[in-house]
């Protein structure tokens, strides 16, 4: 059956927009994405964005049913100088409040806003600890990058506007991201953990967390924030282990020291030398069944070597 409704998305021309936008697409929405420019695939309308000079095209909040936020400065592209840090929390509150306040000037009531986060609101920390949604946001940088970003969604919450808030792990794709970075010294033989190789790797596939979106637009049950994380949660040293096998390639036992990441990459390195574990039994209690589960058969999938 064909859905009328009509979502608008920030960010859809990045891993998680592009692939989320098919699967709307698949089942009938009609998907409109915020662009700077106009050039985009036939059946997904572009509308004019510049977030630097307060400006959306109109007819893009007027239109909109839903309006899905995935906009935002990507943490590894530059070194976190404090200008690139603005960057980063900028890209994400100024964009989410401009979107706030011109859905308040629209006469068009949006069904809900749907809001990507991470779990760094948590910190980046590695402990004993499985995180849950009712954790307060770590005080270092990405938790309060977080914390402003949720409390900017959390503006539509305010004005009565169904608000869901999806705090995501390491996304893992065969179309790009995190994996194709990690499985390029696996595929040569010389894999291995970083640093203490004891730091969990809460991870979500990218058809989970695009099945997520959409129970969140389909399910009016849903508000407030969900962790996007698959049940199994492995250590780095676990994942890179397990990474090798699935390439049946060997695993290069000694790891990348920590001092060598802190120097290549400054403070940006501990979001990969911490991490916690995280629980997605909210989610799952709203109803929501994952595809992967587990890492094995999610390595297997996008590998190719199920």
């Amino acid at each position: 059956m064909q859905n009328p409704n009509k979502v608008l998305i920030t960010g859809g021309t990045g891993l998680i927009g592009q692939e989320l936008s098919k699967k709307l697409l698949q089942k009938g929405y009609e998907v409109a994405v915020l662009s700077r420019n106009k050039k985009k695939d036939a059946d997904i309308k572009a509308y004019e964005w510049d977030p630097a000079n307060n400006k959306i095209e109109k007819e893009a909040i007027e239109t909109a049913d839903y309006i899905i936020h995935l906009a935002g400065a990507n943490l590894s592209d530059k070194r976190w100088t404090e200008k690139r840090k603005q960057v980063i929390v900028d890209s994400r509150v100024k964009t989410a409040e401009l979107l706030f306040n011109k859905v308040t000037e629209s006469k068009n009531s949006i069904k809900a806003f749907i809001s990507a986060s991470a779990i760094n609101y948590y910190g980046t920390v590695t402990s004993d600890r499985i995180y849950s949604e009712n954790d307060p946001p770590a005080n270092d940088f990405l938790g309060e990058t977080c914390r402003k970003w949720e409390q900017s969604a959390n503006r539509f919450s305010e004005a009565g506007i169904r608000t869901i808030i999806v705090r995501t792990g390491v996304v893992l794709s065969d179309k790009g991201g995190a994996l194709a970075k990690m499985k390029t010294p696996v595929k040569l033989g010389v894999g291995s953990p970083i640093g203490s190789g004891r730091q969990y790797m809460p991870w979500i596939h990218l058809e989970d967390i695009c099945n997520i979106y959409i129970k969140a637009i389909e399910d009016g049950n849903m508000h407030g924030a969900y962790n996007a994380v698959a049940p199994e949660n492995p250590s780095n040293k676990e994942f890179m282990i397990m990474l090798a096998r699935a390439y049946r390639r060997p695993f290069w036992a000694p790891a990348v020291p920590a001092p060598v990441m802190k120097l290549l990459f400054g403070e940006m390195s501990s979001v990969l030398l911490e991490g916690s574990r995280v629980s997605p039994e909210k989610i799952i209690t709203a109803g929501y069944e994952f595809r992967f589960p587990e890492l094995e058969n999610a390595l297997a999938d996008l590998t190719g070597k199920s």
